[in-house]
């Protein structure tokens, strides 16, 4: 069995987010001017509740830490590093685990790329409720909520099974 054969679901899955989260990225800056937030520029998918947007974000969620580019990519580097070096303690081998961790692990990736060559972060999907508009996020904050909600429910489901 090669090294890598027994993380096979979570490399999947990580490279799955990282190409959908950069291939819409792409997509978005070709099609929208950054910036394009409010009509007549943005694109509305389901007018007054989901629009496809072109904003960008120096900080992380909900633009924490706004304007640490720097610092939120060697986050980035250190949390990878970290995940590597405790995979087994952390039982990345684990099929259960991987899709978790795959998810996240794409998704940091995915931002970090845009980090790293732009200085800020592409968001794009923008959710409207009423008066209020829902952060923009794209696909690897996607992948990184939904990663980190399905470690959290595979850790207490087995807790119940033990």
């Amino acid at each position: 069995m090669s090294k890598f054969s027994k993380y096979r679901l979570l490399l999947i899955l990580a490279a799955a987010v990282l190409f959908l989260d950069q291939a819409t990225k792409l997509w978005v800056v070709y099609t929208l001017p950054e910036g394009s937030f409010w009509e007549p520029q943005r694109i509305d998918v389901i007018s007054g509740f989901f629009h496809i947007v072109h904003v960008t974000n120096t900080g992380a969620a909900w633009s924490m830490f706004s304007g640490y580019t720097w610092p939120l990519t060697a986050v980035g580097f250190v949390v990878l590093g970290f995940l590597y070096f405790f995979r087994k303690a952390l039982e990345l081998d684990k099929p259960k685990i991987q899709l978790g961790y795959g998810l996240i692990i794409g998704g940091i990736i995915g931002n970090m790329i845009d980090r790293i060559r732009i200085q800020k972060v592409i968001d794009f999907l923008d959710f409207q409720f009423g008066d209020y508009h829902f952060p923009s996020f794209n696909i690897a904050d996607s992948g990184i909520t939904v990663g980190v909600i399905l470690y959290i429910w595979f850790s207490f489901r087995q807790e119940k099974e033990n």
